[in-house]
């Protein structure tokens, strides 16, 4: 059985882990990790989690015990978490799954350079449906080429931080990889005013934010005879979790190395 580690522990997602991976056969959550600010700081996972009590703690991640009991981290929090939870994966030298979006550059470089010392997963979205989207954008753009105009919509709830989502600039990023285009100089994100004819090489990002909406993306592919549309709605948060958790499970014995989900369903 796999010793799992959960930062984030007291967001909507890491009560999602705590609760799926207690009911999974594959794993023990024998760490509960979040910020000193947050809510579930000093209660019973499970319970915050409200699955009852399973016996493990939510601990300040600046304040954890040396001795930590786990075999791999996943981490759903906040790039302030990522970064914790990577110093103490180094420490370690446990493997780490990261979901977490909305990471700067410079610790990308960072999450990039743990990669040669540990194994890192790290994945925009861990649905794996949004991750099939994901190599499906890919095939059609090349399929396509240059004669179809590319747009790329995304929606989610009014409380997500980041925006565009790290799923639609991924899907950007295989479109782009795809076409010989650059996502930097080619995306546009949103329209205003006299806009003039689309640039026949420019993507369009649009950005939704509705409600409690979980996850929506589209991308449209459209020439002047026809339009051919790709979309993944997720419908629950537990989409997410189970991904991530099929994600940790396939990790665990991999060697050093920087992994995506791809890896994970496709053996790439």
């Amino acid at each position: 059985m796999t010793r799992l580690a959960v930062c984030g522990a007291s967001g909507r997602m890491g009560q999602r882990i705590v609760a799926l991976a207690n009911e999974d056969d594959r794993f023990q959550v024998t760490a509960a990790l979040d910020a000193g600010d947050c809510p579930g700081i000093g209660r019973d996972a499970g319970e915050h989690a409200g699955i009852g009590p399973i016996g493990v703690t939510v601990q300040d991640i600046a304040n954890v015990e040396p001795d930590l009991p786990f075999d791999v981290m996943v981490d759903f929090s906040l790039p302030a978490g990522t970064k914790a939870g990577l110093i103490w994966c180094l420490q370690t030298k446990r493997p780490i799954v990261i979901g977490t979006t909305g990471h700067p550059d410079s610790q990308l470089a960072d999450i990039a350079a743990a990669a040669q010392t540990i194994p890192v997963l790290k994945a925009p979205n861990m649905a794996v449906g949004v991750n099939v989207l994901f190599r499906l954008a890919r095939q059609v753009a090349a399929a396509l080429g240059e004669d179809y105009d590319v747009e790329i919509v995304e929606t989610h709830h009014r409380f997500k931080a980041d925006a565009p989502s790290g799923t639609a600039l991924e899907l950007l990023n295989q479109v782009c990889e795809a076409t010989d285009r650059d996502p930097h100089t080619h995306a546009v994100y949103g329209r205003q005013g006299k806009t003039g004819e689309r640039p026949r090489d420019q993507i369009g990002m649009s950005v939704l934010r509705v409600g409690d909406t979980v996850g929506e993306h589209e991308v449209h592919f459209g020439c002047l005879g026809e339009t051919l549309i790709l979309r993944h709605a997720a419908h629950t948060r537990d989409t997410f979790v189970r991904g991530a958790l099929r994600a940790a499970a396939w990790l665990t014995d991999k060697p050093v190395g920087f992994y995506t989900m791809q890896d994970a369903l496709f053996g790439e």
